[in-house]
Parts: structure tokens; C-alpha cells; sequence
């Protein structure tokens, strides 16, 4: 593992990732490392033709993360600085192997490990879990457009799948520290304490780790 922190916040989309994972870098005084996303050139054809476009969305969204992660981890994580990122990049596999299918879906899961197997993983994942109605309510604010019409029955099912891969996560990477937050009952935007309490378990892991 790391001989410095790297947290690594995760959910559902809606769930609040960047949200909490920019709060948290504020608070730890650490970097912030953000996932693209609007700017996915595909995003808006899949969501209209998931069939038609998912190979290139998630195309896209791996080789970013890649890019990004890698450059973090040679510019901040190996030089000794502590990172904090909005996603954890497992994610991938979340979402392709829901979108993808057959030889397109063996493919990609294959260029995966080629390129991901190696790199840096985070010591603490902060899990945000929250339900259907939570996560509409969230989508439905934050506004973008190529969100508002997303299938109910897809979103359900990727609770679902982010929680089989948490527990997945924690059997192939029993180093991680995996904080679970239950998005229903906590609002870290709007109640300040909500936050505390999420700030001081990120920091006991931190500490509990002897990070120096």
C-alpha cells in the first residue's frame, strides 16, 4: 500500500461523489483529482442508444482515468503528496459490465487489466449508498441534461451492482478501508455536522493507518 493517504469516494451516479470528495480535500488540505465526465464526447448519444454507444462511452472514460491516475500517482503519490479523487477506477467495470455485452464486453474487460492491474489503488474508499428515490432526487437537481430521462430500471440496477462490487473490493483489496455513508440519512451539504462526523471517520482511518 501507499506510504501516503489516497481516498478514493464512490457511488451510484447521483450519489454526490464529487461533492463530498471536494469538501473532504478541503477539510484534509489535500489535491483533488475529478473524473470527466460532460465532457465525454458520447454521453449524450448513450444515453439516447445504450446499445448503439456504450463500447465508445466507456472507451473513453478508461483511457482518461488512466491518463489521470497515472499522472497522479507519478506527480502527487509517489512523490509523497496525499490525493484525494472522485472516483475509484474499478468503476469501469461497474458500468461496462451492465452496458456491454459479448465479444464488445470481453474486449474491454481484457484492455482493463492491461491497463489498470498496475496501478495505484486507493488505501480508503468512501462508499456513498443511497436509494432509487435519493439518487432521482440528486440527478434532478444538479440539472444535466442528458440525465433527466435516465431509465429507473438502470439506475436500480446499478445500486445493486455498486454494492455486489464493494463487497467484491473488499475481498480483492482487504488493505482499502472501505467507510460506507448512507446517503439517505446524511446530507453532507446541508448539515454541517453530517459532514464532521464523515470527515473524523476519513481522518481515524488516516491515522489508524500511521500515514506520516
Amino acid at each position: 500500500m501507499n506510504q501516503i493517504p489516497f481516498i478514493a469516494v464512490e457511488g451510484p451516479i447521483g450519489a454526490g461523489k464529487t461533492t463530498l470528495a471536494t469538501l473532504l480535500a478541503a477539510e484534509l488540505n489535500m489535491p483533488l483529482l475529478k473524473e470527466i465526465v460532460e465532457e465525454n464526447p458520447f454521453m449524450e448519444r448513450f444515453y439516447q442508444n445504450l446499445d448503439e454507444w456504450s463500447f465508445q462511452l466507456e472507451m473513453f472514460f478508461l483511457c482518461n482515468r488512466y491518463k489521470q491516475l497515472g499522472d497522479a500517482e507519478a506527480h502527487w503519490i509517489r512523490q509523497g503528496k496525499p490525493l484525494v479523487s472522485d472516483y475509484h477506477i474499478y468503476k469501469n467495470l461497474i458500468f461496462s459490465e451492465r452496458t456491454l455485452k459479448g465479444r464488445e464486453r470481453e474486449k474491454y474487460r481484457q484492455i482493463y487489466h492491461v491497463l489498470t492491474d498496475d496501478l495505484v489503488k486507493p488505501d480508503v474508499i468512501v462508499y456513498i449508498k443511497a436509494s432509487l428515490e435519493t439518487l432521482l432526487a440528486r440527478i434532478a437537481k444538479r440539472g444535466r441534461s442528458f440525465e433527466q430521462d435516465m431509465d429507473r430500471a438502470y439506475l436500480e440496477q446499478l445500486i445493486e451492482d455498486y454494492e455486489s462490487a464493494m463487497a467484491s473490493l473488499a475481498v480483492t483489496e482487504p488493505d482499502t478501508v472501505i467507510l460506507t455513508i448512507d446517503g439517505d440519512a446524511t446530507d453532507f451539504v446541508a448539515d454541517p455536522e453530517h459532514f464532521a462526523d464523515i470527515a473524523a471517520r476519513v481522518k481515524a482511518s488516516i491515522a489508524h493507518r500511521n500515514f506520516s
